[in-house]
């Protein structure tokens, strides 16, 4: 059995305090979007588990990999055969895209679809809690606002379809630890369930993220791109997550607009459809 692990973005992120239990509480409303991942479940030929990797290239080894810790969760819980894993990626990594989250999140569907677990939604949600604060939004897939630690997310009805994005990485890699670390928490200006509601020609003004500013330290060309995109005719442009990956929203198609624009970088264009 196959599926397609998708990526997310961060519209609006915002770092509101530090906690006794050493995390940060955020404000972020994150979005599906249909640029995935493609992920192989089957029963193994050969009685022995096996997980493998193409596409862009991950670092650590295969073990530590999110899909196999996802695989031995559910195998502490559940009585499961031996399978071979395939995990093609085409999510960049390092990007603040979600890629890693969404694969050991789909892993929880997948096998709990193949093997008929029983897992609810809120089961899946609870396993995938455990490997990551991003992973819990995969088993829904649907726009949720993200507070506390990330972990609490709230179903929002809200969408892109029709609009274009863009997104492009550079070719540099933001620590998360470190980025935290430089960020002074604050509130966001305004809630971002109400900015959303803002045309997005004032997005600009009113949804940030928190990161930006040292990230585009760490890596200057995060600004230059951001830079770019607007040029282009981007409505809205900004990193997301952490980074390095920024993404710029068009309400009318960038039509000369091409990777060529970004040489050496991660370049993805898509108009957004309703799902993904």
């Amino acid at each position: 059995m196959i599926v397609f692990p998708h990526a997310k973005i961060n519209l609006g992120l915002y770092v509101t305090g530090r906690r006794t239990d050493g995390y940060h509480n955020i404000q972020s409303l994150l979005l599906p979007v249909a640029l995935h991942d493609v992920l192989e479940l089957i029963p193994s030929p050969d009685g022995a588990t096996h997980f493998m990797r193409s596409g862009f290239s991950v670092d650590g080894d295969t073990d530590n990999d999110l899909v196999m810790q996802a695989w031995r969760l559910l195998q502490q819980h559940h009585t499961l055969p031996s399978v071979h894993i395939h995990l093609h990626k085409v999510i960049p990594t390092g990007a603040g895209l979600g890629g890693g989250s969404s694969d050991a999140a789909f892993l929880l569907r997948l096998a709990n679809d193949q093997f008929q677990l029983g897992l609810s939604v809120g089961a899946m949600e609870q396993y995938a809690a455990t490997l990551g604060m991003d992973c819990p939004f995969f088993i829904n897939s649907h726009p949720a606002l993200a507070t506390e630690r990330g972990d609490q997310l709230t179903a929002i009805d809200f969408n892109l379809v029709g609009k274009t994005i863009v997104i492009v990485k550079p070719d540099c890699h933001i620590s998360t630890r470190q980025a935290y670390a430089a960020i002074a928490p604050a509130p966001p200006p305004m809630p971002i369930s109400e900015a959303i509601r803002q045309p997005v020609s004032q997005w600009m003004q009113t949804i940030h993220n928190h990161f930006e500013p040292v990230a585009m330290i760490l890596c200057p060309e995060i600004s230059n791109i951001k830079t770019r995109l607007l040029d282009a005719g981007a409505n809205y442009a900004a990193m997301t997550g952490s980074g390095s990956a920024v993404f710029g929203l068009f309400i009318e198609p960038p039509v000369h607009l091409s990777a060529n624009d970004f040489a050496g970088a991660f370049f993805w264009k898509a108009t957004i459809a309703q799902g993904i």
